[in-house]
C-alpha cells in the first residue's frame, strides 16, 4: 500500500574526511536527480525527531551508522513534491553527519552512490536548471540526472552552488510541479 505524504522531510549531508567530496545518490524513484541522503521525516513513534529521521535514511539508503549529527543553517517549508499521494510540499530539517561503516547504498532506493567533489555540484546544479528551463527532457534528465531540485535551493543558501534568482525560481516551480506533469 502506497504512504501518504507525511509533508516532512530530512536530509544529510556527509563528507569526505578532507571536506572535499560529498557522498550522494543517484535515485532509484522519483523524483529523478542526484543528492544527499534524504527523505521523509515519518515522524512516528519509531522516529519521533528529525534527528532520529535522518540516521535511519542514513541507514537505509547507504547502510552507514551515524556516529554524530549537527542541524544545520537552512531548512523549513520547500514546494517540492514527492511521488506519495498527498504531495503539496515539505517542511525539511538538514544536517551534516559524520558516519561509520562501509557504503552499501539500498538497491530498492538508489541506482547509484558515490562521492562527488564540490566542483561537481554547481555542473549538477546547471544541468538541472536547464532542465527547469525546458533545455533538457524529462526523459534525459532521468537519464542523466543533476541535482534533485529540492537540493539546487540547499545547496544554493549552504553556499556549495551558485544559480542566479531566475534559476532557482524556475527550479522551485519545476519541484513544485506534480511529479507526473514534470
Amino acid at each position: 500500500m502506497t504512504k501518504t505524504c507525511c509533508k516532512t522531510s530530512v536530509g544529510v549531508l556527509i563528507f569526505s574526511a578532507d571536506r572535499t567530496e560529498l557522498l550522494m545518490i543517484e535515485r532509484g524513484t522519483l523524483p529523478a536527480g542526484i543528492a544527499p541522503v534524504a527523505g521523509h521525516g515519518d515522524l512516528t513513534t519509531e522516529h519521533p525527531t528529525f534527528e532520529a529521521a535522518a540516521r535511519a535514511e542514513v541507514r537505509e539508503e547507504v547502510g552507514l551508522e551515524v556516529t554524530g549529527l549537527t542541524r544545520l543553517p537552512v531548512g523549513g517549508y520547500h514546494p517540492g513534491r514527492c511521488r506519495r499521494p498527498g504531495s503539496t510540499g515539505h517542511k525539511w530539517e538538514v544536517f551534516e553527519a559524520t558516519v561509520t561503516g562501509e557504503l552499501a547504498a539500498s538497491e530498492r532506493e538508489v541506482r547509484r552512490a558515490g562521492w562527488w567533489s564540490l566542483g561537481d555540484l554547481q555542473h549538477l546544479a546547471e544541468r538541472t536548471a536547464d532542465h527547469a528551463a525546458g533545455l533538457i527532457t524529462a526523459d534525459d534528465f532521468a537519464l542523466t540526472p543533476g541535482l534533485e531540485p529540492v537540493w539546487c535551493h540547499w545547496l544554493h543558501e549552504l553556499g556549495y552552488i551558485d544559480l542566479p534568482a531566475v534559476d532557482l525560481d524556475a527550479i522551485e516551480a519545476l519541484a513544485a510541479t506534480p511529479q507526473g506533469d514534470r
